[in-house]
């Protein structure tokens, strides 16, 4: 590989933080960060479940820190970014990837699922985003927002209604930030990806009915974790340095299904 390609990939000197790593996208996004060089924080509301992805990436020459985070607590966040500061220094990248879905008909809904779906798939995107932006900005470090959105915030899709409005929210959100922390050097993206398989939706494609939806969609199958490695890196690293505002669909085509 080109040495200018690859040196624009590296993160050496970084600190990236994940939310939701325990598991999932959440993982494999912490263990890719760590693999281009930065220090990973791996945040979870328990730690415990981050213990073997703290392991593996340090046996693989990796560095990686476990702190308890819950997103949709304002003193659990605070605490979390504190003792980051105290351990390995400013946060440099973030990746906002906790999410939960409650599929339901938009008839079934309740307030209970709305500030259940909401709550952790937006309005904690804007905490942390938050929180982290402030931080980055009194250091005066360059950094850059990776928010996890989806194709659902993109397309609307059935029985989704509430998880689509929080992704589509997050990719406002996205936007928005970005054209305000553009003038400290921090950049904001949203990677939107298609169908992965994940804890959230792993029964649904196992079944035969989830068989005969990814029969009838562009890429007939579902995306595989390393599929989202190099757009990921795109917007974490130098590789990324002219991009931001953007929401970003990686889904094989799915969303150029013909009406």
């Amino acid at each position: 590989m080109n040495t200018a390609i690859f040196n624009s990939l590296d993160l050496s000197g970084q600190v990236a933080l994940v939310t939701g790593a325990s598991s999932g996208l959440g993982a494999h996004f912490a263990t890719v960060l760590a693999q281009a060089g930065a220090t990973v924080v791996a945040a979870a509301r328990r730690v415990d479940r981050l213990d073997s992805l703290v392991a593996d990436i340090g046996e693989a020459g990796g560095k990686a820190i476990a702190v308890a985070m819950d997103v949709n607590d304002a003193d659990s966040v605070v605490a979390a970014f504190d003792q980051v500061e105290a351990s390995v220094g400013t946060v440099t990248i973030l990746v906002n990837n906790a999410g939960v879905a409650d599929p339901s008909r938009f008839v079934d809904s309740t307030e209970q699922k709305w500030d259940f779906t909401v709550d952790t798939n937006l309005k904690a995107v804007w905490r942390v985003s938050r929180d982290a932006s402030e931080r980055m900005i009194k250091a005066g470090v360059t950094g850059s927002i990776i928010n996890i959105a989806s194709i659902l915030g993109l397309q609307p899709s059935a029985n989704n209604a509430l998880y689509a409005t929080a992704k589509a929210g997050v990719i406002q959100l996205t936007k928005n930030s970005a054209q305000e922390l553009w003038r400290h050097n921090i950049r904001v993206n949203a990677l939107c990806p298609g169908y992965f398989e994940t804890e959230i939706n792993a029964d649904f494609f196992r079944s035969e009915k989830g068989s005969q939806y990814l029969n009838k969609i562009p890429p007939r199958r579902l995306g595989n974790m390393d599929e989202l490695t190099m757009p990921l890196l795109m917007l974490a690293s130098q590789a990324g340095s002219f991009i931001t505002g953007v929401a970003l669909p990686v889904d094989g085509g799915h969303l150029l299904q013909s009406l």
